[in-house]
């Protein structure tokens, strides 16, 4: 029986700490799906805009060996439906939203995966705009 994992995130400027979690997501089914956040919803979650742009962020993590498809995640609100639509058996999240999803487990399984230490898209974006 296969297993699809789906996730979610905004993938900007992308780096080690982005490949390495979709790699421990990837490894926990068959299929991956990524749920790549629209522009709009960066803006809420975050307060800015990516640096990238919407169509750039799906095609570098559509590119990846280990994502089997992208989708644009317009609300957070609809992690649900999104899981339904895409048919996951599992739900991964970094572990800084550790329990903000359990509600979902009727759905499907739900599982944290830890942040890849001292990576942050912020602080790589903060670095630079110092320089």
């Amino acid at each position: 029986m296969s297993r699809t994992i789906v996730t979610f995130g905004t993938f900007d400027v992308f780096h080690v700490g982005h490949l390495r979690v979709l790699e421990r997501a990837a490894a926990l089914g068959d299929r991956l799906v990524v749920g790549v956040s629209a522009d709009a919803l960066n803006i809420r979650k975050k307060g800015r805009a990516p640096v990238f742009s919407r169509g750039e962020r799906l095609a570098i993590v559509s590119a990846l060996r280990v994502v089997d498809e992208v989708f644009v995640e317009e609300s957070l609100e609809a992690k649900r439906d999104y899981s339904v639509t895409h048919g996951a058996d599992v739900l991964v999240m970094g572990d800084d939203w550790a329990g903000k999803f359990d509600e979902y487990a009727d759905v499907c399984e739900v599982v944290y995966l830890p942040r890849t230490p001292a990576i942050s898209t912020t602080a790589i974006i903060e670095h630079i705009a110092d320089m």
